[in-house]
């Protein structure tokens, strides 16, 4: 018999974290609370495990996710009751648009306390159901061990996403014979044989077919699959919104990338396909330019691990439930001849003209990303917040290498930073770095004194233009010159950094920039680079003036 299986008389508490250790996370992030202190004193004790107390549950509940995403295993964060569940609903609801493994840990008032309104309480299940794969609330210690690594299989097969667990404070110390299984197995779904003989029909008949490749080839480490599959039948191939290293930008085959503020000549590309084979994307509101991308003239495969996805904004004409590897083996084998060279390389060079008319314009943005690109190492990870500042890095920044990129689909605001320090705790070895604008890195930046207590070496670049750039575009858009609660005070990001115990620059030239950064890559300290931004270049594109005047 498996030593796993053999009853162990154990706290919750104590069950709750031999599962952790079961699945192998060596990190758990929390703030700490009263409702699930015996958890934390059961962490203490297990030497596998470093708890990571933040300064604020949703930079917390960041940290998590973007562990998740760079570590390809379930995150783990703990809170405290309602008000902690609140303060983290945020990164859950990171988790689950951006499809990362996460398993959150609340406590919860007394059992003979529920119902009538005790100190912080909330129905958890509730709460969280809307943004969950899962909610559960463990009432008997005994099936800890079966709902907490049910807890953790939930949250990484299928679409991965975050799952929430809700402990009653007097569960915490009750002790029960627990039985413990081995860790969560992901099974890999693949597609059958008369799926890979209609699509092989589909790509026979095509004369314009495009690849959208998402998350789900990522969660897979389908990226060197995706790389045979697009170069066996020359396919255009163009990344899902902020899944930039899915594919290498430099390839010949590589279309371009379907997020904000792109080029209008990328979306052409799909438009302009009569074939659309979509992997591992559940074609969200911003890969379809608002669900406007697709047409009904056009023929769509939609391959994906979650039957849900399937449908839901496109009906496909052929929809595979399947792991984006598994399925990608085998469409390498189906024999089609491709007659659609030309249109690859027509698209390709559409691509690398879009960026070149905008690099014309030199902003000192751009430069910034340059010289990002000439000095950093082949393989460090960046991370970006919520901003139009994401634009220039978005365009001009080549994601070369694959497990480079790590953003948010959420949109979410606060996240660059502390998903930077959650990576560096799950690739230590690498450099990472996260970009962020003044607006999004205030919301977290207290976290950059939990990088200063844990000696977390990430380095946060700051755009500062004292306002929230990306509302003042729309506000400029629908209500010129009408500028209102868009605007934000100067805030010395440097100096605080300094005062925080970080190392600070402040920087207004890209040399400058240059020679922060390349004193930043060589000290093992969190480093904040602020750049002092143009208000008026609001956007990769545009000013606030010539958005002005095509309002008039």
């Amino acid at each position: 018999m498996k030593a796993h299986n053999q009853p162990q008389l154990l706290t919750s508490a104590q069950a709750i974290v031999k599962c952790i250790k079961i699945e192998e996370i060596p990190n758990v992030f929390c703030v700490p609370g009263e409702s699930y202190l015996p958890v934390m004193d059961a962490i203490f004790d297990e030497p596998s495990i470093e708890l990571i107390s933040a300064r604020h549950e949703g930079g917390a509940a960041f940290m998590a996710e973007g562990f998740a995403k760079a570590s390809g295993k379930p995150a783990v964060v703990l809170a405290t009751r309602g008000v902690g569940g609140a303060n983290l609903a945020i990164g859950v609801h990171t988790a689950y648009q951006d499809s990362s493994p996460m398993v959150v840990f609340l406590g919860q008032v007394h059992s003979q306390f529920k119902g009538r309104e005790g100190f912080q309480e909330v129905d958890l299940e509730r709460f969280f159901g809307p943004i969950s794969k899962w909610t559960i609330e463990i009432q008997e210690p005994s099936r800890v061990p079966e709902l907490v690594q049910r807890a953790f299989r939930i949250s990484q097969t299928g679409r991965p996403g975050p799952v929430v667990i809700s402990l009653p404070e007097d569960l915490l110390n009750k002790k029960a014979e627990m039985v413990f299984t081995r860790a969560a197995v992901k099974p890999a779904p693949c597609p059958s044989l008369r799926e890979v003989h209609e699509i092989e029909q589909i790509l026979q008949e095509a004369e314009r077919p495009v690849v959208i490749a998402g998350g789900g080839v990522k969660h897979s480490g389908a990226e060197e699959e995706l790389i045979k599959f697009a170069t066996t039948f020359s396919l255009p191939v163009l990344s899902a919104f902020r899944r930039h290293d899915v594919f290498p930008n430099n390839h010949p085959l590589y279309a371009g990338h379907l997020g904000l503020g792109g080029d209008r000549t990328i979306v052409d590309t799909v438009q302009g396909a009569d074939t659309v084979i979509a992997i591992g994307t559940r074609l969200s509101e911003v890969t379809t330019q608002d669900y406007s991308l697709l047409g009904r003239d056009q023929t769509l495969v939609h391959i994906d691990i979650d039957y849900e996805t399937l449908g839901k904004v496109y009906p496909p004409d052929v929809g595979v439930v399947s792991d984006a590897k598994e399925a990608l083996q085998r469409l390498t084998t189906i024999e089609v001849k491709p007659k659609w060279t030309a249109w690859s390389i027509a698209r390709r060079q559409v691509y690398v003209d879009s960026t070149l008319t905008i690099k014309e314009k030199e902003t000192t943005n751009q430069k910034i990303i340059s010289i990002l690109q000439n000095r950093l190492p082949f393989d460090a990870i960046l991370t970006n917040d919520a901003g139009n500042f994401a634009g220039w890095l978005h365009t001009f920044y080549p994601f070369n290498q694959k497990n480079t990129y790590i953003g948010p689909t959420s949109g979410a605001m606060g996240y660059g930073m502390p998903a930077a320090l959650g990576v560096k705790f799950a690739q230590p070895d690498r450099t990472v770095v996260s970009l962020s604008g003044d607006g999004g890195f205030m919301m977290t930046m207290q976290e950059l004194e939990t990088a200063v207590r844990y000696s977390i070496p990430v380095i946060s670049i700051v755009f500062n233009n004292r306002m929230y750039g990306t509302i003042r575009m729309h506000q400029e858009i629908h209500f010129p010159y009408k500028k209102i609660g868009t605007d934000l005070g100067n805030v010395p990001f440097s100096k605080l950094a300094e005062e925080l115990g970080a190392i600070g620059f402040f920087v207004k030239t890209p040399k400058e920039f240059e020679q922060a950064l390349t004193k930043s890559m060589y000290v093992e300290k969190p480093v904040v680079i602020e750049v002092e931004s143009d208000p008026e270049q609001i956007s990769v594109s545009s000013t606030i003036q010539q958005i002005r005047d095509r309002s008039n």
